[in-house]
């Protein structure tokens, strides 16, 4: 079972969009000094919320997810000319990465779970960390079946977490010069989440 199903996927759209549109600016700002018109892989596409920025600023976007219930809704988003690919790990030939802090998985007492509401999707989220370097969240959705009743579905994502502090000399092995910082421009990340700029020599 992929993440992000039909439900997930579509709450993820209506509700998250905004933080995309936030983040967009900055990430311009960082491709502006490369080649105008120039191709952008984007990992982790979910609905399409920063394609359409990039398409809108005249790159050409190879637009990637994991989920082909996100991929479904970004191509209702985007539209038939956007070229949308199912990354299908870990064998695919384009790379895939999500990087998330050891900060992530902090967690305070009283913020073990979460919730949020609209009027036509509602979202509750446990979490829970079984080992130092990992993040779990236990997603229940609930959005109407089209017939008087809600439709419940449920999800369990875990993520790795990694001090990414140790990033950039790592990268450095590679030829690449990278910096960690916690935004993209002035939109400020959650705690936990980091933005890794970097460039090869």
């Amino acid at each position: 079972m992929h993440y992000y199903r039909h439900d997930l996927a579509l709450i993820h759209d209506r509700g998250q969009g905004q933080h995309a549109d936030r983040c967009a600016p900055g990430i311009l700002e960082l491709l502006a000094p490369l080649v105008p018109g120039g191709l952008v892989l984007e990992l982790g596409c979910g609905s399409g919320a920063l394609t359409r920025h990039l398409l809108a600023a005249g790159w050409r976007v190879i637009a990637t997810d994991a989920s082909p219930d996100m991929l479904e809704l970004a191509r209702a988003n985007l539209g038939p000319d956007a070229d949308l690919r199912r990354l299908t790990r870990p064998d695919d030939p384009l790379p895939a990465i999500d990087i998330c802090d050891l900060a992530f998985g902090q967690l305070q007492p009283g913020t073990e779970s979460s919730g949020r509401t609209a009027t036509d999707w509602a979202v509750i989220s446990q979490y829970s960390r079984p080992a130092p370097d990992r993040f779990a969240r236990d997603i229940t959705t609930f959005v109407p079946d089209g017939h008087g009743a809600w439709r419940r579905d449920s999800e369990h994502h875990e993520n790795v977490l990694v001090d990414t502090s140790g990033l950039p000399a790592l990268l450095r092995e590679h030829g690449v010069t990278a910096t960690v910082g916690s935004s993209f421009g002035t939109e400020e990340l959650p705690t936990g989440m980091v933005a890794v700029t970097a460039t090869r020599s």
